[in-house]
């Protein structure tokens, strides 16, 4: 049996302009310390290979933070150490100035157990019986299907042949695929697994076929609408024409989840959620509070976010709160022993919003009287902290 780890979509030297400088900082990172963890898992499942089906740096021209620590995680590594092979994808192609071109420092920083895919025609003896084929995208954008380009099996040839490429299956009415791949290719070419990289949700696109065709996912998410991503694959290899036993495997550190809170108990639900702290949390309040519920909800909010002081229970955290209402008037919130001004004061807010035709004059007197609200909370705080 051979055992490999299929990766692909790391995506080093991604940027994540929407977010605050300091979790752009961390999601970044984390692209870099999944490395360790692949390799670590590859390590513990005793695999023969370690197949890295493209679009590993975000750009063709990374800056040297990414590839550097890229090869320097892959020099420090402790072995057993296995061939590795590194194939350029759309995002990173092979180009004459790319990180990937023979010149480049990058290349010789990287040990001699790491195969940079740089040929059309690669080839690499896994093992006797065991043939890998592999081919770099040379562009951004292509029509070619690499796959197709990959070495039929000759007759008589019995050997475990393996396809590394990077590309899409998906055929989409009206949409021009990028570097499109045949769903049938292994058994076209004769393959017994066909790597393969683009989409960053696992799938096995084949699981109709004798020969598996998987996207193994980013290893880390990159937005959030990857459901299936966070993961690698793990392949066990028989004998030609045995269908390969292909698992998933998590080695994320974030997990991504966009949730919509309609009321506060939906929102205080948040707060209970396990492991918050390694979540990517995009949080969208499509909510009516009340006055005291907005002091709530501000509460729970600086709890998942965190301050200057203290750490947020979310670990990274963007809030949505476009759609985030209060609910017209007072209600009855205010106490009744407050100074006739204060009273008279709010008296008339309730009265504007009553009357008010003006949709903006109403929100204009609800804010006022929130605001009110906020001032005789905090110096009733203040009163207690004096007594």
């Amino acid at each position: 049996m051979l055992r490999i780890l299929h990766t692909a979509d790391w995506h080093l030297g991604r940027r994540f302009p929407s977010f605050p400088e300091e979790a752009q900082k961390k999601l970044s990172r984390a692209r870099m310390e999944v490395i360790n963890r692949i390799l670590d898992l590859g390590r513990r499942n005793t695999v023969n290979a370690i197949l890295c089906a493209g679009d590993l740096f975000d750009d063709p021209t990374p800056s040297e933070d990414f590839w550097e620590g890229l090869a320097k995680t892959l020099r420090d590594h402790p072995g057993p150490h296995v061939p590795i092979f590194l194939v350029p994808g759309n995002h990173d192609p092979l180009t004459p100035e790319s990180v990937w071109a023979p010149k480049h420092p990058f290349r010789s920083r990287l040990p001699k157990w790491v195969h940079v895919v740089d040929r059309d025609d690669f080839s690499f003896d896994l093992a006797p019986d065991v043939v890998l084929y592999a081919s770099p995208c040379r562009s951004r954008a292509g029509e070619n299907d690499l796959a197709m380009t990959l070495p039929a099996r000759e007759p008589g040839d019995t050997r475990l042949r393996i396809g590394c490429v990077h590309g899409c299956t998906f055929d989409i009415a009206g949409h021009q695929t990028n570097f499109p791949i045949c769903r049938d290719a292994g058994v076209q070419r004769g393959l017994d697994y066909l790597a393969i990289g683009d989409t960053h949700s696992f799938r096995d696109v084949t699981d109709s076929l004798p020969v598996p065709t998987v996207y193994p996912g980013a290893p880390e998410p990159t937005n959030f609408d990857e459901p299936g991503a966070g993961n690698v694959a793990l392949v066990a290899l028989f004998r030609h024409g045995s269908r390969p036993r292909v698992e998933s495997a998590p080695v994320a550190f974030w997990q991504w989840i966009d949730v919509k809170c309609r009321d506060i108990n939906e929102l205080r639900t948040l707060l209970t959620r396990q492991d918050l702290e390694r979540h990517v949390v995009r949080l969208r309040l499509d909510m009516t509070v009340s006055l005291s519920e907005e002091n709530e909800v501000e509460r729970i909010l600086r709890d998942l976010q965190g301050t200057d002081a203290a750490h947020g229970r979310a670990g990274i955290l963007l809030i949505d709160r476009t759609q985030l209402r209060l609910q017209p008037g007072s209600d009855g919130i205010f106490p009744d022993d407050l100074p006739p001004v204060v009273k008279d004061t709010i008296a008339r807010l309730d009265h504007i919003i009553e009357a008010a035709e003006d949709e903006a004059e109403k929100v204009r007197a609800t804010r006022a009287l929130a605001h009110l609200y906020k001032l005789l909370q905090n110096h009733e705080t203040v009163l207690g902290r004096g007594r």
